[in-house]
């Protein structure tokens, strides 16, 4: 690690402290994240104006009533087809009143990461966040992410257009790193100590999750979250892709970021010191507080979040990785070694396995024996060579293409039985 700032999330450098009432564009309002988003600035509107929303299309009905909650000016659907659903759903809500524009499509999130706005809360989920991401770090917009995958799939391109604070965390886990590295300098950090909750299978062998069925992988003990982020709890893919996002948020070597099963999820990471001092943040496990670091940063919002109540006994437990039941920690590190498409490659092959088992096409197991092998057949990338969103769409498009392939002839070889 170098002395020198990195060009991401650093808790020293604060960009564009702008004082007042701040404007915010939400993209995935109507997820997990938006919606906590949302119920943060409705409870302090004087912080905060939300001034555009965008989803994938799938709820309308909840947008519309977002939209007439928020009064927001701008509205955006990626999916076309349900233009005229939303239309009618912002009529109801906003009657007599002038309905917000409607942009739709594919570049609708894009073209509302780019718009006049200070903060942008990247809340969508998977790759396709990626233009979005880069769209508002080129807008000069500060950038709460949520978005992991942007960054993972998308690393050198998000680095190359981020100024320095201009990325604020909101994974509960990077902004809890976030807030412990300002306890230090840069050049007195050990290490960085990722938790996990372990999933709901924790404690369990590599045999015994064979048939486990996919109602079974979405019981997360703690988090309630979407489905494929659940599931990537369930297999641990998600903290290998937030130990490739601590190494490009905080330019920290691979080796020196170590992933510790915490069950209760009370401690969301902690940074090691030269000195043998660790200091980690702990909360109750919710999300609105890590969202409103990420848009309110520097300044905290009062009572965003439950605190703990110490008069009251509890117990916190740590335990080592359990590599060989889990191992995409260990495959996520030699992606993001491996760097160029590889985390791409890795991300996208990873969706459509989720996508796979969700639809009884793949047992649990095969979510990362798939992963894996795509992941060896994709190969070195070309060293030396400056990545492109081209390329990142290439490999993409390729690893889900034979990720679905390898699934298919997976789901054809075994017993009818089996598949019923």
């Amino acid at each position: 690690m170098s002395d020198s700032p990195s060009p991401l999330a650093d808790p020293h450098i604060v960009f564009d402290a702008t004082e007042g009432r701040r404007d915010i564009v939400v993209l995935g309002s109507t997820g997990s994240i938006g919606t906590q988003a949302i119920d943060l600035v409705l409870r302090n509107p004087d912080r905060f104006r939300v001034t555009a929303l965008s989803a994938a299309g799938g709820r309308v009905g909840l947008l519309a009533e977002q939209a007439r909650q928020l009064r927001v000016d701008t509205v955006a659907v990626a999916r076309e087809d349900v233009v005229p659903a939303l239309r009618e759903a912002l009529a109801e809500q906003f009657g007599a009143e002038p309905l917000p524009e409607i942009l739709a499509g594919p570049d609708a999130a894009t073209q509302l990461a780019a718009s006049s706005c200070h903060t942008v809360l990247n809340g969508i989920t998977g790759s396709i966040g990626l233009a979005p991401t880069l769209a508002a770090l080129e807008a000069g917009r500060t950038l709460a992410l949520a978005n992991k995958e942007s960054l993972i799939v998308g690393g050198p391109l998000v680095k190359a257009l981020a100024r320095p604070g201009q990325i604020i965390p909101v994974d509960s886990e990077h902004a809890a790193l976030f807030q412990a590295l300002a306890a230090g300098t840069r050049a007195d950090v050990r290490k960085l100590v990722v938790t996990a909750s372990g999933g709901p299978f924790r404690g369990r062998t590599k045999a015994e999750l064979a048939d486990v069925t996919p109602e079974a992988a979405l019981a997360h003990p703690t988090w309630a979250m979407g489905p494929v982020i659940t599931i990537n709890s369930a297999t641990l893919v998600n903290k290998g892709l937030e130990v490739i996002e601590a190494h490009l948020l905080y330019d920290i070597p691979f080796d020196r970021i170590e992933v510790v099963v915490h069950p209760q999820s009370y401690v969301h990471s902690m940074v090691e010191f030269t000195d043998g001092s660790t200091i980690a943040q702990a909360t109750p496990p919710d999300m609105r507080g890590p969202i409103a670091l990420g848009i309110g940063w520097p300044e905290r919002v009062a009572d965003a979040a439950p605190a703990f109540d110490w008069s009251k006994a509890s117990t916190w437990e740590f335990f080592p990785l359990d590599t060989e039941t889990f191992p995409s920690v260990g495959l996520a590190r030699h992606v993001g070694e491996l760097g160029g498409t590889a985390p791409a490659v890795f991300n996208a092959a990873n969706e459509e396995c989720v996508d796979a088992f969700l639809a009884g096409r793949l047992p649990f197991n095969g979510i990362m024996d798939t992963v894996t092998e795509v992941v060896a057949e994709h190969g070195v990338p070309a060293k030396g060579t400056s990545l492109t969103v081209a390329d990142v769409l290439e490999a993409e498009t390729w690893a889900r293409a034979r990720a679905r392939e390898m699934a298919q002839k997976f789901s054809e070889a075994r017993p009818a039985e089996a598949r019923a």
